[in-house]
């Protein structure tokens, strides 16, 4: 008699005595050989660049170029503390990029380390364990239960040998394997003589020929593919480097123009070069990029917080425009596990779990469990032992020492299901499991009988469930040979099915009101995709399989992925046109998946999102986006922080053009008109110190705007500043240059000396970037809202900027540095009225406008889709 956790070895046992006439396999000799002339049994291992090769290319980006001659030039003045923060943030680009590129190298490390198991082979007709690389075509490996199988390989003998092939097909649920000869297979498919590197031996025992190893074998393919795919430059990222090279451009013609118009009106050359280099600084587009950076960075830090780990910070603000989020379904919309879901009884009697089981039941999963392995590796067999576990009295559970077992009938081609003999006190106890459809077989049910489980299983099987039929029997004397000489008697149906997450119904909700359309991608059986997808809230009846999207041509995909939200029986290479032919329908993709079949389809989208607790270390490193807590809710949480993230951007860029307006104009003003310089480079160094941390942690830092997933998502080619957006700054900028012009223009005839004149004017313009911050903390709110709503940031940089500011007008020597003379009381109001005057008129202004703008939305004009009034 043999103990129940000695099976795995039973069948080593008896695979050795089959062994006496298959191929004593390789030789070391021609092991040694093949490895030399194919390679070893793994991916290739990229061509990594250097790392300062990698600094080099870095450098050549113009935003970081930029940055580098913003440092360089605030150097050279003696701006020791802006130049030190400029080439700070040029240093942490090229270590963030230094760092995604190590990242990105494990992506193929990981498959390397799948595809790299140790192997039991048979070489010069003995066993021995190698390393996985070490596997050859040709080589004749012996499988077992809990084996990793280390290459593609055909089956030469196989006994109750199923595989589960998770990694390549994304399906929980094993399959059988025959052996035979190989023919046209793909991973997923019942019955096939192929096994496929990567996945696992989860029952029964083999042994194959080695076919295909390294790139050559199916996850191998993946991971080709995948390291031909190179990652798009998103869309933001561009829009900034042309934003900042015409910037650039315009702030050194500017620079010029200053230059020669000072030299050839005053003479004065030396003072000319100094203003030119004042305006330059004052157009100098450096807060560009650093913000860009900032708000990547703090965006990512908010998004962790939320267990959602930001691979590639580009991702963030592109997750404001996605549009189509396709999702795997196991593991992902389901829980990657197998449950029992519904039990009937032959008179027709219904049972769901989740209830305490009647009495009636219980005998049902007793012998589910008894035709299960003790300590199971099948998904389905583990199903049976929790239910028994949570549902059944400790004596209806196979705890008893009494109770051994003794014989397992495995399946075979020609009967599916399994049969396993314990020894009782009272005799042989049989339980049985297999497809109904064998099941009524072994019981020889009677033609009504039969016609009433097949009503049942119909129904069942309408709803998703994957239907397996139960049995027992009693027996005394020897043990026949063939399990089909018992007499079962048939107890019922069981239905089980990878249940749903709690949390996707809601997110699918989400997402439909924000905008954003979920298909479902999976290769599981259309029936069972089709329940998942009524669960989850998916709307769409249409099915489209994995061979009907294989006679599609790639233009009639393009049409079908319109209205399809359902793909089912889907291969690895698949969901990649699925995900390319929607991006080529102008869609912004994010793509969720946990195994190494989705990391291609992960990387190609816009936005590849891991789950990061049953996720490969595949698709972990190919995606954007790692859930850490595998929950498809915080998908919904990413997208509503990526909305807020460009929406705070674009606050910010409209801020900072608005703000360089006057800059420039009351640097140009004394030129033009022959007043006093105004500006000198300490003086924009003050404004760059007001300006840069408002910008780039004050907007950051703002809650988003009401109603920020009710909207559609944007149009991914909007661009940053669209013709509204460049307008109200515009608007902005030009009121807050009238009014402090105005007081440039007037104080000298009211007997203020010209540094008086430049103190008093220069504090104005302080005050009107404090209106400015204030205005734009909301662009479809009035003041009053905004200021009611936290923000910790600003609480910080406002008192900041009020004590240097005063440290400036009324220290005498900070006043001497700057060039500024000592105010009347009654000259000190001036600047905290002319900020007033800037917020009031604005305040008045932002309705009037918002209300222009959707007139104009209304007339048709090309506008961005948000429903924000000034958008």
């Amino acid at each position: 008699m043999i103990g129940a956790t000695d099976r795995a070895d039973q069948g080593k046992v008896s695979m050795t005595h089959s062994t006496t006439s298959l191929p004593v396999g390789l030789t070391q000799t021609e092991a040694t050989a093949r490895i030399t002339a194919e390679g070893p049994n793994e991916l290739p291992r990229a061509r990594r660049r250097s790392p300062l090769r990698i600094v080099f290319d870095v450098l050549r980006e113009p935003m970081l170029a930029l940055l580098l001659a913003g440092g360089v030039v605030y150097l050279l003045l003696g701006s020791r503390e802006e130049a030190l923060i400029l080439l700070a943030f040029a240093c942490l680009s090229v270590g963030i990029t230094v760092v995604q590129e190590a990242r990105t190298e494990r992506v193929l490390e990981a498959l390397r380390d799948l595809t790299s198991p140790r192997a039991l082979v048979i070489r010069d007709g003995q066993r021995q364990r190698i390393a996985g690389r070490d596997v050859v075509r040709g080589d004749v490996i012996v499988l077992a239960e809990g084996d990793r199988v280390p290459a593609d390989a055909s089956l030469i003998v196989a006994q109750d040998l199923s595989a589960d092939e998770s990694l390549l097909t994304g399906e929980a649920v094993p399959v059988r394997k025959l052996a035979g000869t190989a023919t046209a297979a793909t991973p997923g498919g019942e019955d096939q003589p192929i096994v496929y590197s990567g996945s696992l031996i989860v029952r029964g025992t083999g042994i194959a020929c080695v076919t295909a190893t390294g790139t050559a074998s199916a996850i191998g393919r993946i991971g080709t593919s995948l390291s031909l795919l190179e990652t798009e430059t998103p869309h933001l990222q561009l829009q900034m480097r042309r934003l900042v090279i015409a910037f650039a451009a315009l702030g050194a013609a500017v620079s010029m123009a200053v230059v020669a118009l000072y030299g050839l009106l005053r003479g004065g050359w030396l003072d000319g070069i100094l203003a030119g280099i004042a305006v330059g600084m004052s157009m100098l587009p450096e807060e560009f990029p650093m913000v860009l950076a900032v708000f990547m960075a703090m965006g990512a830090w908010r998004i962790s917080r939320m267990r959602v780990l930001t691979r590639r910070a580009s991702a963030i603000e592109t997750l404001g425009a996605a549009s189509v989020l396709c999702t795997d379904k196991t593991g992902t919309l389901t829980e990657n596990r197998m449950t029992i879901a519904e039990l009937r009884l032959p008179d027709g009697a219904v049972a769901k779990v989740g209830t305490t089981l009647p009495e009636a039941f219980r005998e049902l999963v007793a012998a589910g469990v008894m035709a299960s392995a003790p300590e199971p590796y099948d998904p389905m067999e583990k199903a049976f032992h929790a239910l028994a576990k949570n549902d059944l009295r400790p004596s209806g559970t196979l705890t008893s020492a009494a109770r051994h077992l003794v014989r397992i009938y495995p399946l075979s081609p020609g009967l599916l299901a399994m049969s396993q003999a314990w020894a009782a006190d009272n005799g042989w106890q049989i339980a049985a499991k297999g497809a109904p459809e064998a099941m009524a077989g072994l019981c020889r049910l009677n033609d009504a009988t039969l016609a009433r489980l097949t009503a049942q299983l119909d129904q069942m099987a309408r709803s998703g469930l994957r239907v397996l039929g139960v049995a027992s029997a009693t027996h005394q004397g020897a043990l026949p040979d063939d399990h089909r000489d018992f007499r079962f008697r048939f107890l019922g149906l069981v239905g089980l099915a990878d249940p749903l997450r709690a949390s996707v119904p809601d997110a699918v909700a989400q997402c439909r009101s924000a905008g954003i359309r979920v298909i479902m991608i999976t290769g599981d059986y259309p029936a069972t995709a089709q329940a998942i997808a009524a669960e989850a809230g998916l709307q769409g009846d249409r099915v489209i399989t994995g061979p009907d999207l294989a006679a599609m041509t790639d233009a009639e995909l393009a049409i079908a992925v319109k209205d399809t939200m359902i793909f089912a029986r889907i291969l690895p290479e698949q969901k990649l046109r699925i995900v390319t032919a929607l991006k080529s329908a102008g869609c912004v993709v994010a793509m969720t998946g946990d195994g190494v079949n989705d990391a291609p389809s992960l990387k190609a989208a816009h936005i590849g999102i891991a789950m990061g607790g049953r996720g490969t270390d595949v698709a972990r490193e190919a995606a954007s986006i790692v859930l850490l807590d595998d929950d498809f809710g915080s998908i919904v949480t990413t997208v509503r922080l990526g909305r807020r993230i460009y929406d705070n951007l674009r606050k910010a860029m409209s801020f900072i053009l608005a703000v360089h307006v006057p800059i420039a104009g009351l640097a140009l003003m004394p030129l033009m008109f022959g007043l006093p310089i105004l500006f000198g480079p300490m003086h924009i160094a003050f404004l760059e110190m007001v300006i840069d941390p408002v910008c780039s942690l004050v907007f950051e830092a703002e809650t988003e705007e009401k109603g920020i997933m009710a909207r559609l998502p944007r149009p991914p080619t909007e661009p940053l500043f669209s013709g509204p957006t460049i307008v109200w700054s515009l608007v902005q900028g030009l009121l807050v240059l009238a009014v402090t012009a105005t007081i440039l223009a007037l104080a000298p005839g009211y007997g203020l000396t010209t540094d008086q004149v430049r103190g008093m004017t220069f504090a104005a313009l302080v005050f009107a970037i404090v209106a400015l911050i204030l205005v734009n903390r909301s662009q479809s709110t009035s003041i009053l809202t905004a200021i009611t709503r936290p923000n910790r940031a600003l609480a910080m940089v406002l008192p900041i900027v009020v004590a240097f500011l005063t440290v400036t007008l009324f220290w005498p020597s900070a006043r001497k540095l700057f060039g500024f003379a000592a105010l009347d009381p009654m000259y000190l109001a001036v600047p905290p009225l002319a900020g007033l005057t800037v917020l009031v008129m604005l305040e008045l202004i932002k309705p009037i406008w918002g209300r222009a703008v959707q007139r104009g939305k209304a007339a048709g004009l090309t506008l961005p889709s948000g429903k924000s009034a000034l958008y």
